[in-house]
Formats: structure tokens, sequence, C-alpha cells
């Protein structure tokens, strides 16, 4: 009986791995055409990047007598640079549909890699201008988006109530945008990344803990949206496939 259960367990999950993977294969196709349709150099640059790749193993077969031995790796390693540039060109147009748009710093937040705590619009106004914050290994950090004149003081604010908890854990402060002092949109997550790891797993949690207890947002003004943005939801499913294949 117990083995019947079993047998029919992994029958049961190999058709769920099955059914995931074709999902995956429409997602991905799905967003490779969008993406062709939108880029008209994605192709062009996706087989050329190809062909430089292969000719270079080739080279190399040619110059060690081994054509036969490097040209598969090449066709291999072809491939996933090809399909590599595809995944950063889609990330690329889904950051510049989002950019500027209320919110879009916070949907960046959220998806990005990694042990990152992010609570969207702990303060915000009534003109959607918001401050997110985030707990990882350097601490706190507080994101701002919006005009830069009324983020600041949101800023302030919020750095100021955390500091009442937070003890000598580093804080630090960001507002979104193009202009100078501030990080774009597209480069938030590396700028991110970049920073120094000054806290471990444990001291998160405790953050976490103490910040989760001083409320939510301001109450001034309407509830910030949780994410954008992209104008089509198919957009979110482009970049979602890439960065899983990515």
């Amino acid at each position: 009986m117990a083995k019947a259960q079993d047998k029919e367990a992994k029958a049961a999950a190999k058709k769920a791995r099955k059914q995931a993977s074709k999902e995956r294969r429409q997602q991905l196709w799905q967003a490779f055409q969008m993406q062709r349709k939108e880029d008209k150099r994605l192709i062009p640059y996706m087989v050329g990047l190809f062909v430089l790749i292969v000719a270079i193993f080739v080279g190399l077969g040619l110059l060690f007598g081994s054509v036969w031995l490097l040209l598969p790796l090449g066709i291999v390693l072809g491939l996933l640079a090809a399909f590599i540039l595809f995944g950063r060109r889609v990330q690329r147009t889904v950051y510049t549909r989002a950019e500027g748009q209320p919110g879009a710093a916070g949907w960046a937040l959220g998806n990005m890699r990694g042990q990152w705590r992010v609570k969207q619009a702990v303060s915000g106004n009534a003109h959607l201008d918001a401050v997110h914050r985030v707990i990882g290994k350097p601490g706190v950090i507080l994101v701002g988006e919006g005009s830069a004149t009324r983020v600041k003081p949101l800023l302030a604010q919020e750095k100021k109530k955390a500091a009442r908890v937070v003890g000598d854990t580093p804080i630090y402060e960001i507002v979104v945008g193009n202009d100078d002092g501030q990080i774009p949109l597209n480069k938030l997550e590396r700028h991110i990344n970049k920073l120094p790891k000054n806290i471990d797993g444990k001291r998160m949690e405790t953050l976490e803990g103490r910040l989760s207890a001083l409320g939510g947002r301001n109450p001034q003004g309407p509830g910030m949206p949780k994410g954008p943005m992209p104008g089509n939801a198919k957009v979110r499913g482009m970049q979602r496939t890439a960065r899983r294949k990515g």
C-alpha cells in the first residue's frame, strides 16, 4: 500500500515538474516575442554574439588541432551568452517602462535577489513620494523616490525613527533618480549589493522585529501603490522569466 502511494506521489511530482517546465517555456517564448517586437537589435545582437563565440572556439580548435572537441563547447557557450544578453535587454526594457512611475523603486526593491527584508512605503505623502525600508547584511537601507525636495525630509524623519531602535547598526539613505547624488532605478539593485556587509542574519531578524514595532507608513496622504507599474502585466512576467533563466 505504502509503495503504491509513493509511486503515485512520484508520478504526480513528475507530472507537476513537466507542467511547470512547459509553462516556463511558454513564458520564455512570449517574452522573446514581445522583446523582439520592441527591440529591433535583439536578434542581430544575439546572432552576432553567438557567431563570434563559436568562431573564437573554432579558431582555437584549428590552432590546437581539436576543432571537433572545442566546437560543441563553443556552441553551448554561444547559446548561453546569447540568452544572457536577451535577459539583460528584457530587464532594461522593464526598468525603462517603470522609471518615473510612482512605486517604481518599491517594485524594484521587491524584485531584488538575495536575503533582503523589504517594507514598501513605510513613509509617504499625498504627492506619492515615498520611503521604502530594506534590511540586509549592510544594515538598514532607506530608499526614497519622488521629488528630492519632498522626499529628503521623509528620509530624515524615517532615519530618526529607525535610529532609536537599531543601535549602532548602519543606516544608509538612497534617493532614486537621475540627478546628481541620486541612484538611477536600473542601477539601484547593483548599488545596494555593493554596500559593505556589517551584520549577520540573526541581527537582521532582530532589526526586522524592532522596526516592525514602529508601525506602518506615515498616515498623511493616500497609500502608495505597491509596485508599478509597467503598464502591461506581461512585462512583469517577462522579467520574472528572464531572471529565472538568467
